[in-house]
């Protein structure tokens, strides 16, 4: 086997592979005979097939064989023989090849890039944290309450007030025609919840039970389906039934419906679950200062191959999301090409940075254990109450899916290590401040940089962005 490098340039390469006739068909021979200890054919005892009829039989099969086995083979000898880290699965193009002459083909291959990594621990990064109030724990728990609130039928004659809940069936029409997802029957509406479109709940303080009432109301401009936003549309609206709000008591015997002992108890749960959130927060913004930086620290030449593959990715989703009428109210009235041109450097952004922290994590030794990927699950699991059952027997019998939750997990176990070699400073922020998107933020603060992913489309893991 010849394998000539015709071609290097940056992390592309080229070889030239000749795989001689003679050592085509010691291979094809070599396996008829493997074939005729075997293979029983009429007339013939096994392993006494003459190698004529096995040739006439099997003979195209196993070439084929053949032939794979020495692409591989002549790819991985020139791979091997360079110390090439292939980015991607190399392209292989036969250029010439006939029974009983030479084998000929090519291989065009990305490579991964070196990537050294140093000056971790000289990072500085400011983590927003915010104590939990008082106030807000007190606020979610009468959030709970609201949510066990009840109602008591208000009577004929009681004309609907903000805050009363109206039963209503509704039909919405966009120039007189019925538009999807614009009717309901039996909808029980909280008034001032402002759950509906603005203005359609304060048009309906005032009716009482039996009534029927056409809602004229105006779609938001960003509203979330295309083909609605901005537009006008009426609703037919009848009115079922009036019903008055029933206060749920902040006590003791809230917490036992909830399944604790009493409201301290109720407290304290809803206080730490806050700090977990409150938590996830201050981690999203102090993650995305460190991938900004990293990304400003290193700025080398990614492969094109992982960037198509990524973009397309993105770009994917991006479609998805263009036909069922959800794009980002950033993105609507960019031209296909202003489009491309955004994503694809967010594409390179991610690859780029994914880079560096595969590099991170490899030359750290830092793996992924039974037990991260069981934790993994487990989280899985609770985002679907009363289900969970399913979600384990999903990742026992799919071992594809299970495999896709090594990626984020390695992830963030790089992430973490970074932060304990880094200098964190914290700084005491509020709640609003805490909440903000740490990619808008970025943006504002990095003009001259690709805007980051937004909300579906682009907005994956964190060493994506």
């Amino acid at each position: 086997m010849q394998v000539t490098q015709t071609n290097a340039d940056g992390l592309k390469h080229e070889f030239k592979v000749v795989v001689p006739a003679a050592l085509l068909e010691e291979k094809v021979s070599s396996r008829l005979t493997e074939v005729g200890r075997t293979v029983r054919i009429p007339g013939f005892r096994p392993g006494k097939v003459p190698m004529g009829i096995l040739r006439q039989k099997y003979g195209s099969s196993v070439m084929g064989e053949v032939l794979e086995t020495a692409v591989n083979d002549g790819t991985k000898h020139a791979l091997d023989e360079h110390k090439l880290r292939p980015a991607v699965q190399p392209k292989v193009e036969i250029t010439s090849f006939k029974e009983g002459a030479d084998l000929e083909f090519t291989i065009a291959v990305e490579t991964l890039p070196e990537v050294k990594v140093a000056g971790l621990g000289e990072l500085k990064l400011e983590k927003p944290v915010c104590p939990v109030s008082d106030e807000a724990v007190d606020e979610a728990v009468q959030n709970i309450a609201n949510r066990q609130e009840k109602t008591d039928a208000a009577g004929e004659a009681h004309a609907a007030e903000s805050g009363d809940v109206v039963v209503i069936d509704f039909l919405g029409k966009l120039d007189g025609e019925p538009f999807d997802g614009g009717k309901a029957d039996g909808y029980s509406l909280k008034l001032g919840s402002g759950n509906f479109i603005p203005g359609f709940e304060d048009q309906l303080v005032g009716v009482k039970s039996g009534d029927d009432r056409v809602v004229k109301v105006t779609f938001p401009a960003d509203y979330g389906v295309e083909k609605l936003a901005g537009k006008g549309a009426e609703f037919e609206v009848k009115v079922h039934e009036v019903r008055k709000v029933v206060p749920t008591v902040v006590d003791d015997e809230l917490a036992k419906t909830l399944g604790l002992g009493d409201l301290a108890e109720l407290k304290k749960a809803i206080r730490e679950e806050i700090e977990r959130d409150y938590g996830n927060l201050s981690r999203g913004h102090v993650k995305r200062q460190l991938l900004d930086k990293l990304a400003e620290q290193y700025d080398f030449v990614v492969p094109e191959g992982m960037v198509d593959l990524e973009f397309e990715a993105i770009w994917k989703q991006l479609e998805q999301e263009k036909t069922e009428g959800h794009l980002d109210a950033a993105d609507q009235g960019k031209t296909d090409d202003e489009l491309r041109a955004e994503y694809r450097a967010i594409a390179t952004r991610r690859v780029r940075l994914g880079l560096v922290l595969s590099e991170v994590g490899s030359s750290n030794n830092i793996t992924i254990s039974q037990e991260d990927l069981n934790r993994a699950v487990m989280t899985e699991a609770r985002r679907y109450p009363g289900q969970e059952h399913l979600v384990f027997q999903y990742f026992q019998k799919n071992p594809d899916a299970l495999n896709s939750l090594r990626a984020p997990i390695f992830e963030e176990k790089v992430i973490d290590f970074i932060l304990e070699l880094a200098s964190v400073t914290e700084k005491t922020v509020t709640i609003e401040d805490l909440r903000k998107d740490p990619d808008v933020e970025s943006q504002a603060s990095s003009a001259d940089e690709a805007p980051k992913p937004k909300k579906k489309a682009a907005k994956k893991k964190a060493a994506d962005e």
